[in-house]
């Protein structure tokens, strides 16, 4: 159970480690992610036509995104209180932006992120998308333990450089997790409020 008194501690420390991370370096494996990542293209209905890069798959061009596989994943602790994300200064897509506590794309390149069953392949790529950014460990988060709650197809041309087009599965989680941010991906979390949501 987090305290408010230790989540700002916690908070002021990962605030100074985000502070100290090598922008450049961060930049570069960004770039490098968007290369070598495969993401699952999607036809409208969302079934599977193959592989492409994460690069080719958030580029605008001509007006258009094409559509891949994604998720959202909305974590809640034991208090009713959600966790927000403030996005990295070094992404590329929607940089510098509060977004929920996860957003991301099962992978081709993962074989069990290819299975369509009961959606387990986007259950896994969530899982390891936890680990990755906010360092929950794979052990402590069951797939199975993910509510899936719909799935939308939405497209927006971002910045008309970087966009997204997903057919996107929409999870919530609950639980208490220690959380250690990736300063490479996130600059900022914050649990907030129904109240504080409406505002």
């Amino acid at each position: 159970m987090f305290r408010a008194k230790n989540l700002v501690c916690a908070f002021r420390a990962f605030s100074a480690q985000a502070a100290k991370i090598d922008a450049a370096k961060a930049k570069k494996f960004q770039e490098v992610a968007m290369h070598k990542e495969k993401c699952i293209l999607v036809d409208n209905n969302g079934r599977s036509l193959g592989p492409i890069s994460k690069y080719d798959c958030h580029r605008v061009v001509d007006g258009h995104v094409k559509a891949h596989r994604g998720f959202s994943v909305y974590l809640f602790n034991t208090q009713g209180q959600m966790l927000l994300q403030k996005r990295s200064k070094y992404k590329f897509t929607y940089p510098d932006l509060y977004t929920n506590t996860i957003c991301s794309h099962p992978l081709y390149n993962i074989e069990e992120e290819r299975d369509e069953l009961n959606e387990i392949g986007v259950r896994l790529a969530a899982q390891r998308r936890l680990n990755y950014e906010l360092g929950i460990p794979v052990h402590q988060i069951d797939p199975e333990s993910f509510h899936y709650m719909t799935r939308i197809h939405y497209e927006h041309l971002g910045d008309e450089t970087w966009g997204e087009h997903e057919i996107a599965y929409m999870f919530v989680l609950q639980g208490d997790f220690h959380l250690n941010p990736n300063p490479s991906e996130i600059s900022e979390i914050r649990f907030i409020t129904k109240e504080e949501l409406d505002k």
